[in-house]
């Protein structure tokens, strides 16, 4: 079906199937239908569309893909006034939407540089320390730079063995994500999981173990696993050899080598996306070693840090969510008749 710009299409089939979406000129495919409208304002038409509730059915075609019900579809009203007035609440909702927009790209574009600055705040914390004023030295680590003068320089297998535990009946499986956390699949969601007929070759897990994804490292699945279990082989599981390593300024030190794409460039891969590293892989790797307090402190302060700007996070979130609600009903109130829109409300 041929489509020209500004189109009004809805989602006929999928799982935003009931969805309407403005097109661009082109040919689009069978899951999508422009809808027509007879002497209405194409604008009023579209904000009039996203209030129109269009109740969805699963079929029983294919794999049950959600379907718009095309009888309620067809009986579905709309309450049209006149075209004059269509056109001034058009541009009503275009100058308040734009308003309501703009504001919520602002926050989200808050939230990205709330992002960026947790991660800068982790980087210095875990390479550089916390006090500015101490001396500093080059620690001939290729991604770090410079380091406090009194830190050692340390090969990672004179720090970290690779463990090797047994399954135990009763063990769950335990998931390394990207964001950091390790933890058993069920602290988390129990859908979308591909799970093996055969569950051969999985190693034991135990809480407070240094856990590397060898698959999704380098995209920063790397923590410190806050969960008994058990895990594919494909983990790379780690235990200190000595005391005064914490295993929690690792995992930071770690996820910032990963971020920085190091472990890309000392993993082979076959194609880009495929970069799995191996305890072998990183332990001739030198790695940075504050004093112990030193790593204590780096964490609690990483964590508490994290905290602070979770909750700034979370604050714009919320407000970006309101927004959103707000527009949504200011929409429905204009269509609708809800509210009386009058030129001084498009022109102030």
């Amino acid at each position: 079906m041929v489509v020209s710009d500004g189109s009004i299409l809805l989602l006929w089939d999928g799982s935003n199937a009931g969805e309407f979406v403005v097109g661009r000129g082109g040919v689009v495919s069978s899951t999508l239908a422009a809808i027509d409208f007879f002497s209405v304002d194409r604008k009023f038409a579209w904000y009039a569309c996203q209030v129109t509730e269009i109740e969805l059915r699963s079929t029983t075609v294919g794999m049950g893909i959600p379907h718009v019900d095309g009888e309620q579809l067809k009986n579905s009203f709309l309450a049209i006034p006149s075209l004059d007035e269509q056109s001034l609440i058009a541009k009503f909702l275009d100058k308040k939407t734009t308003q309501i927009d703009e504001a919520i790209a602002i926050k989200e574009q808050q939230i990205v540089l709330l992002k960026e600055r947790k991660q800068i705040i982790i980087q210095k914390a875990v390479t550089q320390g916390l006090d500015p004023t101490v001396p500093m030295k080059l620690s001939g680590v290729d991604w770090i730079g410079e380091i406090p003068k009194h830190w050692e320089v340390v090969r990672f297998k004179n720090l970290f063995s690779q463990s090797r535990l047994p399954v135990r009946i009763g063990d769950g499986v335990v998931t390394s994500y990207r964001d950091g956390q390790v933890t058993l699949r069920t602290n988390r969601r129990l859908e979308g999981y591909t799970e093996a007929i055969i569950e051969g070759g999985y190693q034991g897990i135990r809480k407070g173990q240094l856990v590397l994804n060898s698959m999704d490292a380098f995209e920063g699945a790397i923590g410190v696993s806050d969960s008994d279990g058990k895990c594919t082989p494909e983990y790379v599981i780690c235990d200190p050899n000595q005391g005064g390593i914490s295993q929690y300024y690792f995992a930071y030190l770690l996820r910032e080598m990963a971020l920085g794409k190091y472990i890309q460039v000392i993993c082979n891969a076959v194609r880009q996306r495929a970069v799995r590293i191996r305890y072998n892989n990183l332990a001739p790797r030198f790695m940075v070693v504050p004093p112990e307090s030193e790593q204590e402190e780096i964490v609690k302060f990483i964590e508490s840090e994290k905290v602070k700007i979770g909750d700034g996070i979370d604050h714009l979130q919320s407000q970006i969510e309101k927004l959103k609600e707000y527009k949504t009903t200011l929409i429905n109130s204009a269509v609708t008749g809800k509210i009386k829109i009058t030129p001084d409300m498009v022109e102030a």
